[in-house]
């Protein structure tokens, strides 16, 4: 017990550079090899899955992008499970922009998954419309003529030479939306002008700062269902059964939350043995 005292007293002379050097070292462990700690889908997440699990197989999928390099490491691993889900399931994913840094994540998405693990032809089995300057207006002008908004896709094909785009000529024609979303404009500018006026249904991924701010329209049923941040990605990566970026980034940061706490505990033991020490003298 004396031994354990001194060393409990002895960790609070230790320089705090290694304290920080500990820390670094136990995020960066799980990230390298992921420990796949437990993880539990919360109901929003749960919805987000069953409303894309139950689309007819060979649905037709828009999926927007609406997120950049600042908030890639909460939305994009959620954008790669989203895709995962919806090829597994033989359905057709139409990519659409509403930030100019979306088009080359979602670009890197659908080579990823579309291309490498799925091994799908493009204009067949997806496509990237890209990204256009307006704002909420692109979202108005999807609903109202898509054909008239996208001449060509992000690869500069005609959209009338894509396969896939037969029969594509207004929002109503999807089937479903998924909005992959950072801000404004995306998620809350699609239900106001496209997935309510229409009812057509939509979920949604968000940052988990935004969560509060999209919750009414979850509540509202809106919106089926909410990913919220790296959290929600880890939730949704789960359901699929393939571990991605979003479960070893919730790894390292449980991990670095225990060893914090567990620093916390024990600089304040020896905080009481310290003062208890200084009472007999």
């Amino acid at each position: 017990m004396k031994t354990i005292i001194e060393l409990i007293l002895r960790l609070g002379t230790v320089d705090r550079r290694w304290i920080f050097l500990v820390i670094a070292f136990v995020v960066l462990i799980p990230l390298f090899f992921p420990m796949g700690l437990p993880i539990r889908a919360t109901p929003t997440t749960q919805q987000v899955y069953d409303t894309i699990d139950k689309l007819p197989h060979g649905s037709k999928v828009l999926l927007s992008c609406e997120y950049g390099p600042s908030t890639k490491p909460e939305i994009h691993p959620m954008t790669l499970s989203v895709l995962r889900h919806l090829f597994k399931n033989k359905h057709k994913v139409y990519v659409t922009c509403l930030w100019p840094d979306g088009q080359f994540l979602a670009e890197e998405a659908l080579d990823l998954v579309g291309g490498e693990e799925y091994n799908l032809t493009y204009g067949e089995d997806y496509v990237l419309l890209g990204f256009r300057p307006g704002n909420e207006a692109v979202v108005k002008g999807i609903v109202s003529n898509l054909r008239k908004l996208y001449t060509i896709d992000a690869r500069g094909t005609k959209v009338t030479d894509i396969p896939m785009m037969e029969g594509v000529y207004k929002f109503e024609d999807f089937d479903f939306l998924f909005s992959a979303s950072a801000g404004y404009p995306g998620t809350i500018e699609w239900v106001q002008y496209a997935a309510d006026p229409t009812n057509v249904p939509m979920s949604t991924g968000t940052t988990s700062i935004q969560v509060n701010e999209v919750m009414p329209y979850v509540s509202s049923g809106q919106v089926n269902g909410i990913l919220g941040g790296m959290p929600g990605a880890a939730e949704y990566e789960a359901l699929i059964g393939v571990p991605g970026v979003g479960t070893s980034g919730m790894d390292a940061q449980s991990i670095a939350h225990l060893v914090i706490v567990l620093f916390i505990v024990l600089g304040n033991i020896g905080y009481f043995i310290e003062r208890n020490r200084s009472k007999k003298y």
